[in-house]
Parts: C-alpha cells; sequence; structure tokens
C-alpha cells in the first residue's frame, strides 16, 4: 500500500515538486547489495588517489607541476556530473530504469582506461587516459547519489550514504594493499620505468569496476516514479532541448539552491582543496621524512610508493570500520557536529604526519583521516537530502559534486605557485598546508543551520536485519 504526499518549494514559475513516498524498508544486506557498485568505483578511484601521480613522477613530471596534471578530476567532475544528473532526472524506461543506465556506462569506461592505464609510456598519454578515466568515474558516480536518495525511506537515507562510505573505504583499500602485495610477487618494469607490479592492480581494478557495478544492478531494482513524477519527466521529454536544456536545469537549480547548502560549499572549498594536496603529496612526503630521498628513480623512492598503498589502505580501513558507527553519532549528536569533529582529527594527524620518520609510526595519526573521510563520504549528504526536492535528486547531486571539483580545480591552478614560492618545494609543508585547510572547514561547518531530520511512517527507529515490508 502506498501513501504519497505532493509539496512544492519555489515561487511562481520556479516550482519544483517533492514527492515524500511511502518506501519500503530495506534490509541491511539490500543496503550493501545496492551499493555494492560503489566498491568497484572507488577501487578506480584509490588507483588515482595512489598510483596516478607516482605515474606521472616516474614519466619525468616534477613535483610543481602535479596539481596542472592532474586537472583531469576537477574539470570531468565540474561538466559531466551536473549534466548526467540532470539527465537522469529527466530518464525513465520501464526496462533500464532511471539512474543504472548511467551508472553502467561509466563503469564500462573506468574498466577500459584501467586496463591501459599501465601501458604508457609517455606524460600526454597517462593525462589523455586520465581524463578518460575521470569522465567515465563521474558518469558512474554521480547517479549513485540519487540513486540512495530514489530508493530508500528518510529513515534509512543515512545508512544508505553511510554504506557507500563503507565501499569507498573497502574499494580503495583494496586498491592500496593489492600495490604493495603485486609489489612483493612481481619483479620489472617497462621501457618508460612503469614496474610490472602496477599493471596487476590496474587489471585488478578493470574486473572490479564493472563486476561490482553489474551485482548491483541485477539485484536491486528501481522503484518506478509516481504518476506525479512520471508526468513531470513526460513534461521535460516534450520541452526537448537535450543538452541545451540540462544546462539550462542546472543553471536554475544553482539559482534556487538553498542557503545551507550555500554555507557546505563553503566548507567543501576548504576540505576538498587539502583533500588534494594530500593526495598528490603523499607519497613524495613519505619518500622524503621517512626514506630520506626525493630521487624518483631510487629503490627508496619504489619502497615509498608501496608504502603509501599501505598508508592509504589504513585509512580506508578505518572509513569502513567506522561508516556505520557515524550513523549513530550524527541522530544523537547531529550530522552538522560529527563532521566537524571528524575534520578537525583529520588535520591534528596531518599536521603530525610529516614529522614522522618511522615508516610503522606513520599509521597513527592518518587514523584520523580515515575517519573523516568516512565523514566526508556520507554525513554531508545526510543533511544536503533534506535541503533540496525529491525530483531534482540527480541535479543537485551533481552541483554538489561542482561543489567538490571547484576546489580541486582551483587546488589545480593555484597550489603549483603556492608549493614552490611559499612552501619551498617541500612535500611535508604540503600536507601540514593540508592539515590547516581541514582545520578551516571545521570551523567554518559551524556556521551552518542543520535542517530538521526528515521522518516518515515507515521511520521504525531501528536498522533491519531482516525481513522487511
Amino acid at each position: 500500500m502506498s501513501s504519497d504526499a505532493v509539496a512544492t518549494q519555489g515561487e511562481g514559475n520556479l516550482q519544483h515538486t517533492t514527492i515524500v513516498r511511502q518506501k519500503p524498508l530495506m534490509t541491511m544486506p539490500q543496503i550493501l547489495i545496492m551499493n555494492f557498485g560503489f566498491f568497484g568505483i572507488q577501487y578506480s578511484f584509490g588507483m588515482q588517489q595512489t598510483a596516478v601521480n607516482p605515474i606521472f613522477q616516474k614519466l619525468g613530471a616534477e613535483g610543481h607541476a602535479l596539481p596542472l596534471l592532474n586537472l583531469a578530476g576537477p574539470i570531468t567532475g565540474l561538466l559531466i556530473q551536473p549534466m548526467i544528473g540532470a539527465m537522469s532526472d529527466r530518464t525513465w524506461s520501464p526496462r533500464w530504469g532511471r539512474r543504472k543506465p548511467f551508472f553502467l556506462i561509466g563503469a564500462l569506461g573506468c574498466s577500459i582506461c584501467l586496463f591501459l592505464f599501465p601501458f604508457v609510456s609517455a606524460i600526454w598519454m597517462a593525462v589523455l587516459l586520465l581524463w578518460l578515466l575521470d569522465a567515465s568515474n563521474n558518469t558512474a558516480m554521480e547517479p549513485y547519489r540519487a540513486f540512495i536518495a530514489d530508493k530508500l525511506p528518510p529513515s534509512q537515507l543515512a545508512k544508505g550514504f553511510l554504506a557507500q562510505s563503507f565501499f569507498t573505504g573497502f574499494g580503495i583499500t583494496l586498491a592500496n594493499i593489492s600495490l604493495f602485495v603485486f609489489q612483493k610477487i612481481i619483479s620489472g618494469g617497462t621501457d618508460a620505468g612503469i614496474p610490472y607490479w602496477v599493471f596487476g592492480s590496474f587489471m585488478l581494478g578493470a574486473v572490479c569496476s564493472i563486476g561490482s557495478v553489474l551485482i548491483s544492478v541485477l539485484r536491486t531494482p528501481e522503484i518506478p516514479p509516481t504518476p506525479e513524477e512520471l508526468a513531470a519527466i513526460q513534461a521535460k521529454k516534450a520541452e526537448g532541448g537535450g543538452f541545451g536544456k540540462a544546462i539550462a536545469e542546472i543553471k536554475e537549480a544553482i539559482v534556487e539552491m538553498p542557503t545551507e547548502l550555500r554555507k557546505l560549499a563553503l566548507v567543501y572549498l576548504f576540505q576538498w582543496y587539502a583533500l588534494a594536496c594530500y593526495w598528490q603529496f603523499v607519497t613524495a612526503s613519505l619518500a622524503k621524512s621517512v626514506w630520506n630521498t626525493t630521487d624518483t628513480e631510487s629503490a627508496a623512492f619504489d619502497e615509498a610508493v608501496g608504502w603509501t598503498g599501505l598508508v592509504n589502505g589504513w585509512y580506508n580501513i578505518v572509513t569502513f570500520s567506522v561508516a556505520f558507527a557515524l550513523v549513530a553519532f550524527a541522530r544523537r549528536r547531529g550530522a552538522k557536529m560529527v563532521h566537524s569533529a571528524c575534520l578537525l582529527l583529520a588535520a591534528i594527524g596531518l599536521v603530525i604526519f610529516p614529522h614522522l620518520d618511522n615508516k610503522y609510526l606513520v599509521f597513527i595519526p592518518i587514523i584520523g583521516f580515515g575517519i573523516a573521510w568516512a565523514s566526508i563520504m556520507g554525513v554531508p549528504y545526510i543533511m544536503a537530502v533534506r535541503m533540496i526536492p525529491s525530483t531534482r535528486y540527480g541535479v543537485y547531486m551533481g552541483i554538489i559534486n561542482m561543489m567538490i571539483v571547484i576546489p580541486m580545480l582551483i587546488q589545480s591552478l593555484t597550489f603549483g605557485t603556492i608549493y614552490s614560492s611559499v612552501l619551498g618545494d617541500n612535500p611535508n609543508n604540503a600536507i601540514m598546508f593540508a592539515g590547516v585547510f581541514l582545520a578551516i572547514a571545521a570551523l567554518v561547518m559551524q556556521w551552518i543551520k542543520e535542517p530538521p531530520i526528515v521522518r516518515d511512517v515507515d521511520d521504525v527507529g531501528a536498522m533491519p536485519m531482516a525481513g522487511g515490508h
């Protein structure tokens, strides 16, 4: 039995429908299967975090050039995710669904790019493949956020988004640990200087990317739109306009963006600028502080690359270990307080991290970063879905991704100069800089007025472990 209520947001001609539906509760295994595809998508992201920048350096890139070489991520995210979000809002097929076609296409693209990546022999080839890989990743990732909001009742949204945090940690952990393991069992390298052990990690990622998404797609049906939603979709299709109409929708949604969502954008500015700094310079920082080397051709640097895989794998183990605990904390203390506390833990850890010269001790401060990463991938979305109309989940999830990639784009364009002129070309200073920016993000988070928790008739206040209705 269904009980739907319709509300509108906006004034004049700018009204958009929020439909409060009685969606069936899902069991925890169902929620995990639904989100399993995120595992493969995030394996791909893990390879970008840990392996791509060392490959750039192996091919001759200087440290100050790394931000510019990483422009692919922010630019493709800026262009593709909002567009895919708007297009998926306007899509419904009784056979293929609304969101699934997009993350299937994206996952297939990720698999192809991961397979080809270790064969690069020049920087331009690596950069081109990074652009294609990021475009595919963004095509797959954006509809997954909206898929959660489509599928789960309000009482289970926190579990859904933090299940994505769990698989984010799991996927990136496997990617990073695979680098360390394959390094121990595979020797040799290409003429371009790419070690053969890197091939194993990328090939495994190619299988995980498409395989995990297929499991989710085949096991989780989408909820058909209500008559009101279907009428809205058909009306948008009748208007036509294609990409031009999608761009117009994005512009309109930005104009109508809720005030508190605008404040979240400021948090994201500092948060994601900092994260980009960490991912780009963590390997070089470890090489300098622990192995006392800046020579990218040395065996010590190769060891630092493998150890970075373990460090990043460890913080992602922390991520999937604490992801679901954050659900309870967010319910008791509020999502705003939880996210601020997590960011502060990460800030403290990154300030300490580059001062340690023992490769085992570096695992301690990075725990805070892992806790923050779990929060970053789930907690802000718990608040965001309370701020936006249900018929615009796709476009607003794309806009939230713009709030992620614009800071990363700014970082790519500005940090090379900061790194050389202010931080003395010292990767340890780059990591501490990231810690300071995370602390600022934690403080700005307190400026947000958290919206009330939305509850419906399905809110039983407990996580169903079996059965369901």
